[in-house]
């Protein structure tokens, strides 16, 4: 017997959160760099029908790769805030600059996914805040397996630079569902901020392909 993925189920519960950012259910998908965020992420997505999912990857550069709370308050969180298209400017990691705008609609259900994303200051506009549950150095070795050896030297400078992120400002103890990758699919538990009257365990089967 096949059993059904209950990501359309968690679907409907971010849909009937009340809205915290303006009329936007912002929701934060968090975790150590190669924990599985993006992939992730882009399953929810397709289960809300599509929801927008914004990458904090295209909100840090190199030389902000956790300073960048004004910038994203700036060109995205005020605009969902007032109900407005946000139009943020995408960084390039290889050109070393900011792209053309992009536009991110101020749809029901917005994912923000990226290491920072259950940040305090971001907190308070989150509908719900999710934390991939995977150890911080298996995450890291993923990470530089998947970008290779010619960004060695950035995963140095990553790696301490997220350790203080997190040391100053942790997520995890804020998170409300914990997500663990599995063999086949995905384990989504109560997190710790979690109230058990609100919040079930779910297993998700999807047989994701990828991580990042």
């Amino acid at each position: 017997m096949t059993m059904r993925s209950p990501l359309p189920r968690l679907a409907r519960t971010l849909r009937a959160l009340p809205p915290s950012c303006g009329p936007v259910r912002v929701v934060g998908v968090d975790g150590h760099a190669g924990s599985g965020k993006s992939t992730f992420a882009a399953r929810l997505s397709e289960a809300l029908g599509g929801a927008p999912v914004l990458r904090l990857d295209d909100i840090a550069t190199h030389e902000e790769l956790f300073s960048w709370t004004e910038r994203l308050g700036e060109q995205v969180i005020e605009p969902l805030s007032r109900g407005e298209t946000a139009r943020y400017l995408p960084y390039d990691w290889h050109a070393r600059r900011f792209g053309a705008a992009r536009a991110l609609e101020p749809a029901p259900v917005v994912l923000v996914e990226g290491v920072g994303a259950g940040r305090r200051a971001l907190r308070p506009r989150l509908a719900l805040l999710l934390w991939m549950e995977h150890p911080a150095d298996e995450s890291w070795d993923r990470g530089r397996r998947r970008d290779g050896p010619e960004q060695s030297e950035f995963w140095e400078g990553w790696v301490a630079a997220e350790r203080e992120h997190f040391a100053e400002d942790p997520s995890r103890p804020f998170a409300d569902l914990l997500v663990r990758q599995c063999l086949k699919g995905y384990e989504v538990l109560p997190g710790p901020a979690a109230a058990a009257e609100t919040t079930h365990a779910v297993t998700l089967r999807d047989d994701p392909s990828a991580v990042r």
